[in-house]
């Protein structure tokens, strides 16, 4: 047994999201939670109103922040889709799964850099005990809509534990956001499956949201665990034309060049999201269903058809990058009867952390197999200013992107680290003093820096971390 799980148990924290569960009068064990995990895909931490986007209209997602714990400082693992994706799915960082990099750059990795990427793993292996495994296992229908992104056809959310799978695949993002849903993306048809007898115009998002919804009623009684991975807001960005127009108009009276169709995908993604509260709420479910609410990296600020996508001020940089615009998200929680309202926490915390949470709200003990990378956030869904008992989070991106050349990253406390490994240059961040990340403070603190690519080496030696390496 880990000591991760042994900690667990002392507190009896891996056995009941109450710590023991009690029976109901009658003697029949209580009944599980639903759990509806909800994931924006390239949604950047500053894109909420409820995280200060003056731009973007969430209602649904500000109304919801106000009845659980929105947590200030979560993290992504990765900067990119697939490997936070998999650290979800797993409790396992992505430099221990060795999968690091998003599916398709995995199985054809670029070669004409000054560094060449590691070979890294495509698919998550079969191996690999995911939440949907264990939830299954204990009773619960498991369902995935939308984004996959985990490996090829071999690899589908059906071996990996979801007894449902609408719409996952191995590719990252739809050719279109408009029905049929196909056509020509990045050199290759694509489309997205089990979405058949749409209509003209029928928008992904909605689409998606309409399956999530079947999915609740179809559940009948049974406890069930919807994983609703939206593609939104990714790119193609394509929103629907009177959304565009509301947001066109807007910014125009402000004066601002932000993009009115990235703000459209975003108000559309909200909208989304209150339709399965809602429907939550009208089934009679809500008192008994935990909501989960994130996204997958930072927000892409490359241009998409000649426009910049988004821009995750005041954070420094976006998707791809190990400063903060790449990596830290929003984290929304309600577990009703457990979360104070209106809560938030400032503790760091990261996607790896939701595999053992999640067991524990659902009221089941860690596998014995198993000593995850993340810890059970529980403590502080309770009690929001409570400490975890990890000293730093750590972060592997061997590879390159347009944000970024390979890189490591430690955040201890209030201070970051990065080593770039081109040179292994050095920088060191103070987020209290410097959330956007200006002042590099790795020469006149040599010492610290030292300390903490020490403690970063160390760390990467442990999961056997992969490396790039000269031609």
């Amino acid at each position: 047994m880990c000591v991760f799980t042994k900690l667990l148990l002392v507190a009896g924290l891996a056995l009941s999201p109450m710590g023991a569960r009690c029976a109901q009068a009658d003697g029949t064990p209580p009944k599980r939670p639903n759990i509806v995990f909800v994931l924006a895909d390239d949604l950047g931490w500053s894109d909420l109103a409820c995280y200060g986007s003056a731009l973007h209209e969430t209602p649904h997602l500000d109304r919801f922040a106000q009845h659980g714990v929105r947590f200030t400082d979560a993290y992504a693992a990765a900067p990119v889709c697939s490997p936070t994706r998999a650290s979800l799915m797993t409790g396992k960082s992505p430099a221990r799964l060795h999968m690091t990099i998003w599916r398709e750059a995995a199985e054809d990795p670029p070669r004409n850099r000054r560094l060449l990427p590691p070979a890294v793993v495509a698919n998550l292996p079969l191996s690999e005990t995911t939440i949907a495994k264990r939830l299954r296992a204990a009773g619960y229908l498991t369902a995935l809509v939308g984004k996959w992104h985990l490996g090829d056809a071999e690899h589908y959310p059906e071996a990996h534990g979801f007894d449902v799978n609408i719409g996952g695949t191995g590719w990252g993002a739809p050719s279109t956001y408009f029905y049929p849903y196909s056509g020509g993306f990045w050199g290759a048809f694509r489309y997205v499956p089990h979405l058949e007898y749409g209509k003209h115009g029928e928008y992904l998002t909605d689409r998606l949201t309409d399956e999530a919804i079947k999915i609740i009623d179809h559940a009948a009684g049974q406890p069930f665990f919807l994983y609703l991975a939206h593609h939104a807001v990714h790119t193609p960005i394509e929103a629907k034309a009177a959304d565009v127009t509301h947001f066109s108009e807007s910014l125009a009276e402000k004066g601002s060049r932000r993009n009115a169709t990235y703000a459209a995908m975003v108000r559309s993604l909200d909208e989304s999201f209150g339709r399965v509260l809602a429907h939550l709420q009208q089934r009679g479910l809500a008192e008994n269903t935990i909501v989960i609410f994130s996204s997958d990296n930072g927000g892409f600020i490359g241009d998409y058809n000649g426009q910049q996508v988004t821009d995750n001020a005041p954070l420094r940089s976006g998707k791809g990058s190990l400063y903060e615009g790449g990596i830290r998200v929003p984290l929304l929680v309600s577990w009703p009867g457990v979360t104070p309202r209106g809560a938030s926490c400032h503790e760091p915390v990261v996607s790896t952390d939701l595999f053992a949470t999640i067991l524990s709200m659902a009221g089941l003990p860690m596998p014995k197999d198993i000593c995850p990378d993340g810890q059970n956030l529980a403590p502080l869904l309770r009690h929001p200013q409570t400490r975890l008992t990890r000293d730093a989070l750590y972060f592997h991106y061997p590879h390159y992107y347009e944000t970024t050349a390979p890189v490591s990253a430690v955040r201890a406390g209030d201070w970051k680290l990065l080593e770039y490994y081109e040179d292994h240059h050095l920088e060191l961040y103070n987020l209290r003093r410097d959330l956007s990340e200006r002042s590099n403070l790795a020469r006149q603190m040599g010492e610290k820096a030292d300390a903490l690519r020490a403690r970063l080496h160390a760390w990467l030696d442990s999961v056997k971390a992969q490396m790039p390496r000269a031609h």
